[in-house]
């Protein structure tokens, strides 16, 4: 038996084998897909205070005689989920005076207190939200109309948007329609109680923290 042949063979099969196991260990797995990252959210979650400036009358009349400034701070806060945007807000406002018709004579709104929730849905840089809640008028009288002492609970329905200006910043607009049931008053000796309601169109800025 010639043993060079079988020789020759197994050299030629060790040979080989770093280059078979070089191309293995060449091998590399193909990169994972990964989806592109979506947009930032914009963030509307935490506290904040802010201010407004506004009008408040019994009609969304601009041309109504019967309508007060209205000059009002307030603050909140917000949470962010995945469906929206919930949060709560208490406010404090002049409301300037506005008068509302009784019979017999007129009494005026002076100020506001209210406590309200809110949901909304955040459209990155733009929330629309909608609001509700109890609020505290005090009246006065007017032109020998007396009014009722002290606060008068009610309640107050709203919708509004808010657009950031920067990341802490943003300005908003609100639409407010507040009811305040049975304020008595009297006039010429006769007393009645009257269901006292009002509109109030505000723009704002708030600060978040």
């Amino acid at each position: 038996m010639n043993k060079k042949p079988f020789a020759l063979a197994i050299f030629t099969a060790f040979a080989a084998t770093p280059l078979w196991a070089a191309d293995l260990t060449s091998y590399s797995e193909p990169p994972s897909y990964n989806e592109p990252a979506g947009a930032p959210k914009a963030g509307w979650g935490g506290a904040y205070v802010g201010a407004d400036l506004g009008m408040a009358s019994r009609k969304l009349n601009p041309f109504d005689g019967d309508k007060g400034l209205v000059l009002g701070a307030h603050g909140g806060y917000n949470m962010d989920l995945d469906s929206g945007v919930v949060g709560a807000e208490i406010e404090a406002s002049h409301l300037g005076n506005v008068e509302s018709r009784v019979p017999g004579g007129k009494i005026t709104e002076k100020g506001r207190v209210a406590a309200k929730a809110k949901a909304g849905v955040g459209l990155n840089q733009t929330l629309v939200y909608g609001t509700a809640g109890v609020a505290l008028t005090s009246f006065g009288g007017k032109n020998g109309t007396s009014g009722p002492d002290g606060w008068k609970p009610g309640w107050v329905l709203g919708a509004g948007v808010e657009q950031k200006l920067t990341d802490n910043l943003s300005a908003r607009f609100e639409y407010n329609y507040t009811m305040t049931n049975d304020v008595r008053s009297s006039s010429g000796g006769v007393s009645s109680r009257t269901d006292v309601r009002d509109q109030t169109l505000k723009a704002g800025v708030n600060y978040k923290f």
